[in-house]
Formats: C-alpha cells, sequence, structure tokens
C-alpha cells in the first residue's frame, strides 16, 4: 500500500486511505489498513499525503468513530463536505514517533510486512506479504514464491518476531496444504 504515495516511510507510516466524505461537517470516511479503525481515537495528530508525495501540515483529530469496517474522521480546518470531498483517493499518515509502546510480544503490521518468516528449525517458509484481519483475528500473509500462506496470528502461531525475521509454528499440516494447493494459494477443497 504505500508504494500507491510518496513520502519518508522513515518518518512516517500510512495508516489508511480516505474513501469518501461523510456528511455536510468535513467528516470522511477512511479505511484502515491496520484492521483496526478504533484505535485511530488514541492518535492526537494525522497528515494527509496524495498520490504526489504533497503532505498537509499536522492536523489536529477531532472526533473519530467506527462505522463498520471503516472509520468516520473529522480533522481540524476540514470544515465542511467540499473540503472533505477534495481528500478523497488521499493516504492517511501518522508519524512514527507518536506510536504508542508496545508490549514486549506485540509488534505492529508495519513492522513485519517484507520481513523473512522460518518455521520453529529455522527452516524459510517465505517473505510477510500482508496481514489483514477477518473479523475475528489478524491474518499473516506469506508468499513463499508459488503460494499464498494464510496463518493466523496468535501467541501460539507467532513464537518470535526479530528486526530480521518471523518465527512461526503452525497448526500441525497448514504449510503443507497450502503447498499441495497448485500454486492457487488455497487448500484444496
Amino acid at each position: 500500500m504505500t508504494q500507491e504515495f510518496s513520502f519518508p516511510t522513515q518518518d512516517f507510516i500510512l495508516l489508511g486511505k480516505v474513501v469518501k466524505a461523510h456528511g455536510m461537517r468535513g467528516e470522511f470516511k477512511m479505511v484502515s489498513f491496520s484492521g483496526q479503525p478504533e484505535n485511530l481515537s488514541a492518535y492526537k495528530e494525522l497528515i494527509l499525503v496524495d498520490r504526489k508525495g504533497t503532505m498537509s501540515p499536522a492536523l489536529s483529530v477531532i472526533s473519530t468513530r467506527n462505522k463498520g469496517k471503516m472509520a468516520i474522521v473529522h480533522l481540524e480546518s476540514i470544515s465542511d463536505r467540499t473540503r472533505a470531498e477534495y481528500l478523497e483517493g488521499m493516504g492517511v499518515l501518522l508519524a512514527r514517533k507518536e506510536l504508542p509502546a508496545l508490549k514486549e510480544d506485540e509488534f505492529y503490521w508495519h513492522e513485519v510486512i517484507g520481513k523473512k518468516v522460518n518455521d520453529l528449525t529455522g527452516v524459510f517458509v517465505g517473505t510477510v506479504g500482508n496481514i489483514f484481519s477477518n473479523g475475528k483475528q489478524d491474518i499473516l500473509v506469506i508468499h513463499d514464491g508459488e503460494n499464498e500462506i494464510l496463518v493466523p496470528i496468535t501467541r501460539e502461531t507467532i513464537v518470535a518476531e526479530t528486526g530480521e525475521a518471523v518465527t512461526i509454528d503452525p497448526p500441525p499440516g497448514l504449510l503443507e496444504l497450502y503447498r499441495n494447493s497448485a500454486g492457487n494459494g488455497y487448500p484444496p477443497e
């Protein structure tokens, strides 16, 4: 998703994308790339970026609320529908320094995308391509060159995350199911 927008990734993370204006007071609907739009309420300021990389100054968050899988956001200086409509398609950024500290066994999604994935014995499984929420839990999407392997993110399956790799202990037989799927990325029926 970050390839869609140009911004200094060492300083900012892409939280989501403005979908469309909502109402008449400057609110907009936003899809959250973290799968957890409720987390937006913890942030005091957000930055908007267009596809050319033009970034807004930090804008104070007036309000956020959930609407299904989306968030409805109201930022300072976006006071009417016309201004909110102008934002459609823009990325929503957060300064990395604004991220709350995590517990030892937690990680942010953006920190693991692109990392190598190994099993408990150190054998290379693939690379993290994406993470998404299916509504009940988060899912790690691993690409092994031929297959897309979906692994539930639980304390039991994600054993370790370091600067270099993620170590997984998938449910028995899960990797074999995907690898025997004729390359379509889905377990056989």
